[in-house]
């Protein structure tokens, strides 16, 4: 009853506009379709409810709408959890949040989009216009459980009601199928004829649904292997990045993520309670034994060293509106624009940008103000392509790549 009651008490109804976004607007039209087309389908042309299957069917039909939206809604208003503003521990070991004007606890990251330090934070979704983090990531997860299950029930419901109505209209040559089509030629005969525009609706549905099926059931074991190793997106990215680090530089030292708690099921309990609650206060966090507890924000402070050292400087050649799928740049640059929210930066010919990672036709990296080097001031940063820079002298006699681009030749 509290996580329900966490639900519909908004702190504000600023929280409602989370609703006018491209992504739950499909996402929410897609369920409606679905469960819709699924129960419309089922009463009127496959099992009636005047039968018990055709009534288990259909109150299994709102069970999963019912369970699919409120897991939905709760990943979306209850959220991840920020850390405190102006949050300031006893520590010398965490990095400073000049935006938040707090240190960010071990686990958190900022998010561009929410404009907040998120506690144990896996990634912004787009399909619930929030983060997924440390209080939400339970409800997300059953999310992506559950709407596959529920789109594989409606899938059959389509299948079978298409079949059923059209088995005695269309000769298929399934003379030795032996089905039972007693649903199809009931008495009395439906009220609704299934006609064109039925089948046509019917057969968007199953389409919509078998897409939902795979791609969601594909996200939901992404999410199940990295929570059964107490991880998430962020840190699962970071581990393989410290791994390059001690690999580029043949460091004699070994990276341990400090917070596998050992079996895979202590690491389900970490996100997965009966209360709904997860463990903790999504600030400070167990650690296995013989790892220090700030050692992956420690790991992190290396990397951001790491990836001011090999970042490479380019200068502007060209100048660059910023447009998302800039046309005047190259048919190539076109089509291979970055798949992401991040932002572009604009350009002018003559000013600088220092690139910390690249594709083959584009680069992100921050622009470089007044000469300046100091991280976190003024800072401008994103993608541009890479047809409008090119490296400076200096830069281009070490002839070092940024990161990631050497991966994505």
């Amino acid at each position: 009853m509290g996580t329900f009651c966490s639900v519909i008490k908004f702190e504000n109804l600023q929280e409602l506009k989370r609703l006018c976004h491209w992504g739950p607007i499909i996402a929410l039209g897609v369920i409606a379709i679905c469960s819709t087309m699924a129960m419309i389908d089922s009463v009127l042309w496959y099992w009636p409810l005047h039968t018990t299957g055709g009534s288990v069917n259909f109150i299994m039909l709102i069970n999963w709408t019912v369970m699919i939206l409120y897991n939905y809604f709760n990943a979306m208003f209850v959220g991840p959890g920020f850390v405190p503003l102006r949050w300031k521990p006893d520590t010398m070991y965490l990095q400073y949040c000049k935006v938040c004007q707090a240190y960010k606890a071990p686990r958190s990251h900022h998010c561009r989009k929410c404009n907040r330090c998120v506690m144990k934070m896996d990634h912004h979704c787009p399909w619930i216009n929030n983060c997924c983090g440390y209080q939400n990531h339970a409800s997300f997860t059953l999310f992506l459980l559950l709407a596959p299950l529920g789109c594989i029930h409606a899938a059959f419901i389509f299948v079978m009601t298409m079949y059923t109505q059209l088995y005695n209209r269309l000769s298929f040559g399934w003379n030795t199928v032996k089905i039972d089509m007693s649903a199809a030629r009931r008495d009395p005969l439906p009220v609704v004829p299934f006609g064109l525009a039925a089948f046509a609706t019917t057969l968007f549905a199953l389409g919509l649904a078998l897409g939902t099926t795979i791609a969601v059931g594909m996200l939901f074991f992404i999410q199940m292997k990295i929570i059964l190793r107490n991880k998430t997106s962020i840190e699962s990215w970071i581990e393989e990045k410290a791994k390059d680090r001690i690999q580029y530089y043949q460091l004699d030292e070994v990276f341990v993520f400090p917070y596998d708690m050992g079996s895979r099921w202590r690491n389900f309990k970490q996100v997965f309670t009966w209360s709904g609650v997860p463990e903790g206060d999504g600030l400070e966090w167990p650690v296995r034994e013989g790892c220090h507890p700030y050692s992956l924000t420690i790991e992190q402070l290396k990397q951001k060293a790491d990836k001011r050292v090999r970042s490479v400087r380019y200068k502007v050649i060209e100048d660059y509106s910023g447009a998302c799928c800039p046309l005047n740049k190259g048919i190539k640059t076109f089509f291979t624009s970055p798949c992401t929210e991040e932002p572009r930066i604009r350009l002018q010919k003559g000013e600088f940008i220092l690139a910390t990672r690249g594709l083959r036709y584009w680069l992100y990296g921050d622009k470089i103000l007044d000469d300046s080097f100091i991280e976190g001031v003024s800072r401008i940063r994103g993608w541009f392509p890479r047809k409008c820079v090119e490296k400076c002298p200096c830069d281009a006699e070490t002839d070092q790549a940024p990161e990631g681009e050497k991966k994505n030749r």
